[in-house]
């Protein structure tokens, strides 16, 4: 055990990390309550407003394996703090918009500091803490990531009723400044032993393959799966990142090394963790909708009848890292996903007329479960990156989350719109907010979009029951695979 893993401060080191990515949760979540305020006081249209989300997306899913890399190479801790200062100016730039185009190149410029942020935050575990804590780490991480969660709309709903839109990107802010203070005093710097070249090709191929795919994805729900600018994206997106694994393959100094699926717990945990992020992206895509349409919230309102996951989440995190602790990591994962589809499930019996009662318990079993499964899963995949590579590693793993991500968000709306159109008059088809307002369509539009939130958690129930018997099947335990990662790992050097 090296001088850094038996630190106190590395706990201290772990609050900075924590905020650092508390700074990119909340920021999602509290864009989407202000978008109907943008609209009206910058004249943005709904292409604005969609570029306003979008702009982000692109930018942070396209840029996450090589930053990674990049971290690799030139030190994470140094990576961290340009990726907390870019977001904060970033912030800044939005906050002093004087329209939408402006909004949305500083909504791009927060993408680039996201996309450092991802990844390198936990790349920086296995520097702080040793096999023993790294797992404890991991959950507390988990906690910061899901607080963010119900923050976004709870504080965006106060700042947008007390004071003007900017307001919500002047949090951004502080909060990152006082993360970047505490990772420049508390963070120690590590890179590669062995640092790798920078990799160009991988770059622009992994870059432009990924933005691509997602903007297909992205469009498809509104667009249409067959629309001719959806196909091209789409194909094109999957034919440069076809192109990038043979470059890599090939590379005698490739960006991200795809030898890592051959370790089963590196591949399985990464597609549990993938699997559990699709489950939570599957709630919080239509729940929201839900509680605003059908059962009239606000935005406050939605966010903290959102507690209940974040309050499973943070029961679930700790609790899988002390059953895997003592056993097998497949239990707790295996178990997680076994709970978490048995939350969705109950969720899918919800009726027009059930009360929060009834939500707030599938939630609360949900974030349990999902809390459960998560944390070891990324510590299956933490212990077996060698520390060379925690940062392309873990970013190969962000992606993968991030794309499934925004995939089930595009198939599920695709499903949500069948289901929902499919059963309620012309005059409702337009959306769920438009035949709720319409007194003629409001019984109608509640009981289809009811019947579409109860299609979404099946799916999603299904696929978390499928990675449940995957995982119980397939993935190591952690004791017969630690000893050659473990050899691995001394080849790390902290600056």
């Amino acid at each position: 055990m090296d001088a850094v893993t038996s630190s106190p401060r590395r706990w201290w080191a772990l609050v900075a990390i924590v905020l650092s990515v508390l700074t990119v949760g909340f920021d999602t979540t509290i864009l989407n309550v202000a978008l109907p305020t943008l609209a009206t006081d910058l004249n943005a249209g709904s292409d604005d407003l969609q570029w306003i989300v979008n702009a982000y997306v692109l930018v942070f899913a396209g840029l996450l394996l090589p930053m990674g890399a990049l971290g690799d190479r030139y030190g994470r801790k140094r990576l961290l703090m340009l990726g907390l200062g870019l977001f904060a100016a970033s912030s800044l730039v939005a906050v002093f918009a004087q329209d939408a185009a402006q909004v949305i190149a500083a909504r791009a410029l927060m993408g680039v500091g996201g996309a450092i942020l991802t990844p390198l935050t936990m790349a920086v575990l296995p520097v702080l803490f040793d096999d023993h804590g790294r797992g404890r780490a991991i959950s507390l991480l988990t906690m910061g990531m899901g607080i963010g969660l119900p923050l976004g709309p709870i504080i965006g709903g106060y700042l947008l009723e007390h004071f003007w839109w900017g307001s919500i990107f002047v949090i951004n802010v502080p909060v990152a400044l006082i993360a970047l203070v505490a990772v420049a005093f508390l963070v120690p710097e590590s890179r590669a032993t062995t640092p790798k070249r920078v990799d160009l090709w991988g770059a622009a191929l992994s870059t432009s393959g990924l933005i691509l795919l997602v903007y297909g994805v992205i469009e498809a729900p509104t667009r249409g799966w067959t629309n001719p600018g959806v196909l091209t994206a789409l194909t094109a997106g999957a034919a440069l990142l076809a192109v990038f694994v043979l470059v890599e393959r090939r590379s005698e100094s490739p960006m991200i090394d795809l030898r890592l699926f051959r370790k089963p717990r590196f591949a399985w945990g990464t597609a549990a963790g993938t699997l559990a992020s699709f489950a939570l992206f599957g709630v919080l895509f239509i729940l929201p909708q839900y509680l605003q349409a059908v059962r009239g919230n606000d935005a406050l309102g939605v966010g903290l009848r959102l507690l209940p996951l974040i309050a499973g989440l943070f029961v679930g995190a700790p609790l899988g890292e002390r059953i895997a602790r003592f056993t097998a990591t497949r239990l707790p994962v295996a178990a997680g996903l076994f709970i978490g589809a048995a939350g969705l499930a109950l969720g899918a019996r919800t009726e027009v007329g059930s009360g929060y009662g009834m939500v707030a318990t599938w939630l609360a079993i949900a974030g349990l479960g999902i809390g459960l499964a998560i944390t070891p899963a990324m510590d299956a995949v933490l212990g077996s990156l060698p520390r060379d590579e925690a940062g392309s590693g873990t970013a190969i793993t962000m992606t993968f989350r991030q794309v499934a991500g925004a995939l089930g968000v595009a198939l599920l709306g695709s499903l949500t719109n069948a289901v929902y159109r499919g059963q309620v008059p012309d005059a409702a088809k337009r959306s769920v907010s438009a035949g709720v307002a319409n007194a003629a369509t409001a019984v109608a539009a509640r009981t289809a979009f009811v019947e579409a939130m109860t299609a979404v958690l099946l799916v999603c129930a299904a696929i978390a029951v499928a990675g449940a018997i995957l995982t119980a099947l397939l993935l190591p335990n952690a004791r017969k695979a630690r000893g050659g990662e473990q050899s691995a790992n001394e080849l790390a050097r902290v600056a």
